[in-house]
Formats: C-alpha cells, structure tokens, sequence
C-alpha cells in the first residue's frame, strides 16, 4: 500500500505538458538547399486580396509540409491541430490533454467529435488563431497568432549554431505558452526566436508567402468534394450490411465497431489514400448522418436504435494514429462466417450500462468465443496496434508497463485444449471486469484493491484449470498459433521508444529477453482496458489503475511463454526479467510455481531452453515471418557488413545514441534504414523512476530496412564509402562530445539548411515503401544536441 501511495503522489506532481512546435513534410522531393532562408528585413510579396491561395491545392500541402507533424493530433501544442480546417478554425486552448496528475476528469475535445461549430468551441474556452474581428486586410494578419507566429519566424531567423541555443526548450514537460490575440505582443516581445516554425529552419519564400496570402485573403475555404463513384458504392454495401434489422447482425455490428472505432478503413485494394472512419449515427443510411458523440465507444448512445456508417476521414494521415483496414469482399465474406453463419441465438441486444458495456466477456456472451478470437487474430498487429498508437499514444505512464522490444505470439485456437480452456476461464465474467467499469473519475486506491482481487482470483482459476487440463504431451509446440500456414499476424515484433512504440509483423532484430503469448482473453482485455476503455480526459485514479492492471496482463502473457520451457528453467527466466522488484512480483511467481507444476512435452536438447525454443518458434511460423525489416541480400556486400556490424554494438556505447534514428545511404538505390537502441532495464513493474532501473550494459541495438517508428530522434546521412567510419564513431562513443562531433559529420538536424529537403525526401520514401501505410512522422521528439 505505501508503494501505492508514493505512485500515486509521484503522479500527481507529474503533468505531460506539450511542445510548442512545428515539423515538416513535402510531398514531392526537392534540391537540396532550396529551403535555406536567409535574414531578411524585406516584406513578403502577398498575393492580391482578390485571389488568396485556395485551401486544398495550396494551403493544404504547406501546412502539412511544415506544421502538421507537430500540430496534429492530441498532443499538439496548445491543442492547435492543424490536420484538418476545422482544427485550425477551432483555435488553441490552454489546457493540456495529457496531465496523469489530473485530481478531476475534463470534458473532451475531440475534433470533429465533441463540438461543431466554433461558437460551440468557444463555449469551451477554445481561442481564435485567425481573425475573428475585422474584415480587413491589415487585421487579418495583425489580428492573426497563426500569421504572427510566423512574421515572428521571418523576423529573427533560425540560430545557425548546433545544438541551438538553452533559450530553445524541447523538453516534453516544458511549460506552456498559448499566445492569444491580446498575449501575442508580449510573446514575440519575450520569445523573438519562438516563431513558427518552432526550433526548425524557416519556411521558404513561397510557403511563408502562400500562408500569409491566404491568411491576408481571409483564409477562405471551400467543402471538400462529397463521395463519388466506387468508393460511394462501397459504403451504400458496408452500410447495408452492418445495418441489418436482425439482432445477430446488430450485435456483430456493435461488436465490429467497439473494436474498429479508431481504424481508417480503405476500400481500394491498390495504393489509394482515400480513408474513411465507422461512426455511430442517430440516422440510418440514405439520410444527413448525426453522429452520436461520447467518451467511449460503449457509452449509453441514448438513442432508441444506433446505425453504424461510414465517413470520410477529414484530418492529414499521421504515422503515429494511422491505423489502416480493409473492407472488402473477402473481410465481409470472413464476418459472415464469423458472426452470422454459425448457430447460435440472440435474444436481446447487451445493456450499455457501464458494468456490462465495459466488460466484453459479458456484453458479447452470445456470440461465439471462437468468432471473437479468430476475428482479433485476423489482424493481430491492428489489434496490438490500437493500444500503440490509439488514445495513448503520449506518455511514460502509459508505454512504461512494457519493455522496450519483445516477441508476440498467440496460443492456437485450433488446439481443443486451448479452445475448451478459454472458454471456461472466461465463463464467470464477474472476475474479468476491468478498471474501466469504475468511467473516467477513479480513486485509485480503492479501484486497484477492489479489481486486483478479480484478476487474482481469475489467474487462480485459469491455472488450476491448466493443471487439470493439461498433461505434459499436451504442452508443445501446438499450444502456439502458426497463422493457419498463411497469415503474417502470427508473429509480431513490438518496440518502445521511451515514451512512445511500435508494433511490426515478425521476429524482428535478435532473440529479445522477453516473449509473451497471448490468447483470446488477454487481448480482448488489452482493446478493453487500453482502448476502448481508456480515457485520455480522465483523472489520475482512471490513468494509474488502468496501468497497474496492465502488469497482470503482460505478466499473464509472459507465464504462457514461460509455460513452453522446462518447469526447472522458469524461474530462473522470471528472475531475470524481474530483478530488483519488490515481494509482490515474487509472490506472483510463487503462486505460478505452485499452482501449475506441470513438466514441458517440448523435448529439450541443449543446456539453453530459451534459445532453443525461439528457434523452435521460428521454424514453426517460418512459412508466415514477415521479412520485410531484414537488411536486403541484394545490397553491397560491403554496406550489408557494416550494417550487420552496427547491429553488433551492444553496452554503454550505444547510451549515447536516441531511441529512434534514420539513416539514409545516400548513393544506394536501398538506402534508408531505422537505428532502434532499446534501453537495457532490470525490470518493467514500476511506473516511474525509470533511470534507477537503467542498465546502460544492456542497451542493444537494431538495424531495419526502411522506416519504423512514427516519432524520429535524428537523422543521419552519408555515401555509403562513408558508412565504415559512421559505424566505427558509434563504436567509439564515450561521451556527449563524440556524440556532437558524430552529428557535426553525419547528421541533418535542427538547424542544418538542408533539413527540410531532407524531411521531404524521407516522407517520399516512406510513402513508396508503404503506400497504404505511410504517414507524416512527428518531429516534436527531434534532439537537439
């Protein structure tokens, strides 16, 4: 309890306050150079009032070329998203989203979802970014923060020094500065090297003149297109089929959309970048949609019937909140035969109060446990992917409950004992409610007693179960899910950043020192408590339980692991992902050791389990790894040993080096690669205080093909004559200025006069590489050093 306490305490003195900053990306490439912005005490060249920039075709791509990669999403500085016209008509508000030590929950301020006009906005201490006062031409920029903030820029250039001077503050934790019309003197009076954008080269001539025409011009806008053609006709199909007036459809639908809420669904199988969300409406399809707004996907619609439709998707595609999904023939042919084929009956639709809503082992009891578990398989990654880069996407507290790279893989729902096992444990639901039950105002003591008594008594029940169940030749390879010989979501690979993470398909970089195995009730539980359940608005008590009861999950994925491995060689595998934690961990072995004393059927032939087990791992889901992260074989043989070499590089060395860094071989025709250093760590059971847990001895290293990672720390750049020397500086890093002289040599940073062309081509790259999947990155976590 005092442990407890001092969490608690901990967090309340901690608040994520957010960057004041502006990133960038370009669609097309450019020449290097051309962004260089010299001091100039000239007037922009604005284009006729009569005329402004039309919105689509050319405001649009600038500001998603230079500001949208920090103003996009949650996370934006002064709430300022910038992704879409609505956000910046919203304005800015001086409340900061991600705040763990927040007493009371707030109301949320979901673009597009919690409010729809400005005046609405206003209402909840929104402030305007544009002119709201004249209609002027002068006033419009002078009125303006936006146009402020980067007559600021124009004005004092970017510092040519590297690192940037102490005045600039990138640190997550900063205070913030929300300028408003009346503030905006003073801000560019006490902050002249603040302009936007912020920390960043400036903007080149035509987008700075491109911006302040438009602004000038009364930043006119004209509605997007409505949708057309096949995409129409796709969504008159889906909508028809989740519409259905039967109560098996209904519940597959509301089933479907808990669980896709987040997801930006595309319908062309090819490379379109046309997205669209599922929305719950108070209309039918064929009528004007009203969407029904609330903090959760299961909360009350109070609606009499809910009708799920499709809408376009209106916000700039971000790497960090993309998540894409097909609909398509074969997915509706699959929910068929999931849902709506088998037999079984409903005789009335699920209650939306919150101690059956939030707990989907009992809102969804009709429909089979095996269509809920195949259908989360299907798209495992997506799965994982929604807790990674859904509403929690900011934050120690939220990403420090795992470690910083691990395997995933998933128990077989083919095998009888896996099947029959699951569902009894998941039988009494009462012992599965989750945190979320208790809505987004929490006391996190009482929470965390009351729902850590359930889980244990739900993990005494399942090994008891295993016990009884399981026999010795039960206990193989079978018990793990090999994709049925074809799907690539078998295995996954998930990295963290810190603060952030990512999740791939396959056993990405060398064995990792955990694994976990996860089966129907733990990933149900995951979309629950982290997504579906998680309340970014909600107060501390919502936060830290959700996080705590995220161990029990994470510790009951890794005993299935541990369950392949010879019941002497368990413990001793435990003890080491665990050092240095307190009883309560050991306690938790404890009653693993005890409960279930079953031996492996798995026979052993080395003195080292683990590692024969990995290998036993991968050639069973050999025929669906997904390789597209290995260093390809077709490269230079001299370029791929140096990569396998900087792949080699392990201990304090590599302290020296960010989470996440981009390397680009310029003369290779396969030149862009990631640099992935995971932090070494005795252990990943305490929320806070990470740097005591810190072993420096430990850190690794992994190099992948392409990009991996949404939030970049740096970026490097060099011809492939030079990647020798790169690797051998990395070797010999013994401090922050060999650090600094690496970067001097090999790095595109914040004030280099080439980094906007540079972020250009690398966006462009993506792009080529993943066409469905690639985003903007953000650059609010870009060094400076």
């Amino acid at each position: 309890m005092q442990g407890l306490k001092g969490i608690i305490i901990a967090a309340g003195v901690v608040g994520l306050v957010l960057l004041l900053a502006v990133g960038g990306f370009f669609l097309g490439k450019t020449t290097k150079g051309q962004n260089e912005v010299k001091a100039t005490t000239e007037p922009p060249t604005l284009v006729a009032e009569a005329h402004p920039p039309d919105y689509w075709g050319e405001v649009k791509p600038v500001l998603d070329a230079r500001c949208v990669v920090c103003h996009g999403c949650y996370d934006a500085p002064c709430q300022m998203n910038l992704s879409a016209h609505e956000g910046i008509v919203r304005g800015a508000n001086k409340t900061v989203v991600y705040d763990p030590g927040r007493l009371l929950a707030i109301a949320p301020t979901r673009l597009f979802e919690d409010a729809h006009s400005t005046e609405q906005w206003r209402k909840m201490d929104f402030f305007p970014v544009l002119n709201e006062g004249k209609p002027v031409k002068t006033a419009q920029s002078e009125a303006s923060v936006m146009a402020r903030m980067l007559q600021l820029k124009r004005d004092n250039p970017q510092p040519k020094t590297s690192p940037l001077p102490a005045s600039f503050d990138f640190s997550l934790d900063r205070k913030q500065f929300c300028a408003t019309s009346d503030s905006v003197h003073r801000f560019t009076k006490e902050k002249p090297l603040w302009g936007m954008p912020y920390g960043l080269p400036n903007l080149a001539n035509r987008e700075f003149d491109t911006l302040m025409g438009w602004i000038e011009g009364g930043a006119p806008y004209r509605e997007p297109s409505p949708t057309t053609g096949k995409n129409l006709e796709d969504i008159t199909r889906w909508e028809h089929f989740l519409n259905g007036d039967g109560l098996k459809t209904q519940l597959m639908a509301r089933y479907l959309y808990e669980h896709l809420f987040l997801a930006h669904i595309y319908f062309d199988e090819g490379n379109s970048r046309t997205f669209f969300r599922l929305v719950r409406s108070r209309t039918p399809p064929g009528e004007p949609l009203d969407t029904i707004g609330a903090r959760r996907p299961y909360d009350d619609p109070k609606v009499k019937r809910v009708y799920y439709r499709i809408t376009p998707l209106r916000t700039t595609i971000l790497a960090k909140t993309h998540m894409p999904y097909a609909f398509n023939p074969a997915r509706m042919a699959r929910y068929t035969a999931l849902f709506l084929e088998p037999d079984y009956a409903v005789t009335r639709l699920p209650s939306y109060k919150p101690e059956i809503a939030a707990n989907p082992f009992d809102a969804f009891q009709d429909i089979p446990l095996d269509s809920r578990y195949r259908f989360l398989l299907d798209e495992a990654r997506f799965t994982i992917m929604n807790f990674i880069k859904g509403p929690v996407c900011l934050g120690q507290v939220a990403l420090g409950v795992i470690n910083q790279r691990f395997w995933i893989v998933f128990v077989n729902p083919n095998n009888p004992e896996v099947a029959h096992g699951q569902q009894e444990v998941t039988r009494d639901h009462h012992k599965l409610k989750m945190p979320t039950v208790e809505a987004s105002n929490t006391d996190p003591i009482s929470t965390w007693l009351k729902y850590s008594k359930l889980e244990k008594k739900y993990f005494t029940q399942k090994l008891k179960y295993m016990r009884e169940a399981l026999r010795p030749e039960d206990i193989t390879l079978d018990l793990v899910w090999d994709g049925d010989g074809s799907n690539d979501n078998a295995a996954l690979t998930v990295f963290r950043h810190r603060d952030n993470a990512t999740v791939v398909k396959g056993f990405v970089g060398d064995t990792p020192k955990t694994v976990v195995a996860l089966g129907y009730p733990l990933l149900e539980r995951i979309h629950y408590l982290l997504v579906a359940g998680y309340d970014i608005f909600g107060n501390i008590g919502h936060q830290l339980s959700s996080r705590l009861y995220m161990d029990f999950i994470r510790m009951d994925g890794e005993f299935n692991f541990l369950t392949l491995l010879p019941k002497d060689a368990r413990r001793s595998e435990w003890d080491f992902w665990y050092r240095d934690t307190d009883e309560k961990m050991k306690a938790h072995l404890e009653q693993y050791m005890t409960l279930f004393d079953r031996e492996t059927g798995i026979e052993y032939q080395t003195q080292q389990p683990k590692q024969e087990l990995i290998g036993l791992l991968k050639k069973r889901l050999k025929p669906v790894l997904n390789t597209a992260y290995a260093i390809p074989a077709t490269i230079d043989v001299q370029v791929a040993a140096a990569l396998k070499k900087l792949s080699n590089i392990q201990g304090l060395t590599l302290s020296w080096l960010p989470q996440v860094a981009f390397l680009r071989i310029e003369d290779l025709n396969e030149g862009d690669y990631t640099l992935l250093h995971s932090n070494g760590l005795s252990n990943v059971s305490d929320l806070f205080f990470e740097k005591k847990r810190r072993l420096p001895k430990e850190d690794t290293l992994t190099v992948v093909r392409g990009f991996l990672g949404a939030y970049p720390n740096a970026f490097y750049q060099m011809k492939k004559s030079e990647l020798p020397a790169f690797v051998n500086a990395i070797e010999g890093l013994r401090g922050e200025a060999d650090y600094r002289a690496l970067v001097a040599r090999f790095g595109i940073d914040r004030r280099h006069p080439d980094f906007w062309a540079h972020s250009d081509q690398l966006i462009a790259a993506y792009r080529e590489q993943a066409p469905i999947e690639a985003g903007l990155f953000d650059y609010n976590r870009l060094e400076n050093r």
